[in-house]
């Protein structure tokens, strides 16, 4: 084969290499870091860039969220209490200063490591060391929402990670404090209990006094009403004497005036009352009942 066609062949091998690198392409969800012989000079947008070949390149870093875990972080409560606790944090890489993550860390993941998780392991042991287990427990909202933002202001001066949520997703106590919570709760339960018994009793004792009550009420009106019964039947037995008496009077106040008036008053009681027979025997010297002998 001639040398020219030779020399055209690899001319145009050549020029397709160069040209296949004057250009890239980068997603929505990454920032391109444009490197010249591995230094830094700028960031490309998502879209098509182009570069000068063979002496610029284009490192990708991804700006979509990630979740980090961090399982069994050992800690203590403010009542010396040991608890293993499991912290997720959801974050991102700034798209404005993906160019200062390349060149200080190299990637997402070198970055969380040297800075997320010495923040993550340090807030949660301060944070969680101000509350007690029991206040840990019953107020898990507000520890969870304490620590999202001691995290978030540890990292304020590092603008390059973007903290989106902080989650505490499990506080797991050792077993002797879970046994001693749960002998607690027992006898909890158990003074509920002695105290609703009492409250039962106490109730049942002011029914039996209401009942007690209201059964003497009934037997001192019952008496009442018998008392004035025999005061009234005593009263009008008294009236109707009086009233006896005081017509009877009348009568003999009467008969004493009219027997004034009328000496023969007293023979015409006789002679009605009389029955009309004659007696059968007779006192010597007596006389003939209504008979005058003149």
């Amino acid at each position: 084969m001639p040398r020219g066609i030779i020399g055209a062949i690899g001319a145009v091998i050549v020029i397709a290499i160069i040209a296949a690198g004057s250009w890239y392409t980068v997603d929505q969800t990454e920032r391109g870091v444009k490197l010249r012989y591995g230094a830094v000079i700028g960031t490309a947008q998502p879209g098509l860039g182009f570069k000068v070949p063979l002496i610029d390149s284009v490192e990708k870093v991804s700006v979509k969220t990630f979740t980090y875990a961090w399982d069994k972080m050992n800690s203590y409560s403010y009542d010396q209490q040991p608890a293993d606790l499991k912290i997720s944090v959801t974050l991102r890489a700034s798209p404005d200063k993906v160019a200062d993550l390349y060149a200080k860390f190299g990637g997402l993941d070198t970055a969380v490591k040297q800075v997320v998780s010495p923040a993550v392991n340090q807030q949660v042991k301060i944070v969680f060391g101000r509350y007690t287990a029991v206040k840990a427990i019953q107020e898990r909202g507000a520890l969870n929402s304490a620590i999202k933002d001691a995290i978030t202001t540890s990292l304020k001066d590092d603008p390059m990670i973007m903290i989106e949520s902080v989650q505490l997703e499990n506080i797991e106590f050792s077993a002797n404090y879970l046994h001693s919570i749960e002998q607690r709760m027992l006898a909890e339960v158990e003074v509920q209990k002695l105290q609703q018994n009492a409250e039962r009793e106490k109730v049942q004792a002011q029914i039996t006094v209401t009942q007690a009550t209201a059964k003497a009420n009934a037997v001192r009106a019952e008496a009442q009403a018998a008392a004035d019964a025999l005061r009234l039947n005593g009263e009008a037995r008294a009236t109707n004497i009086r009233i006896t008496g005081e017509a009877e009077a009348a009568a003999i106040e009467a008969r004493a005036k009219a027997l004034g008036t009328n000496p023969n008053l007293v023979t015409l009681v006789q002679a009605e009352r009389w029955n009309g027979v004659l007696p059968t025997t007779m006192v010597p010297g007596s006389s003939v009942p209504f008979v005058s002998v003149k």
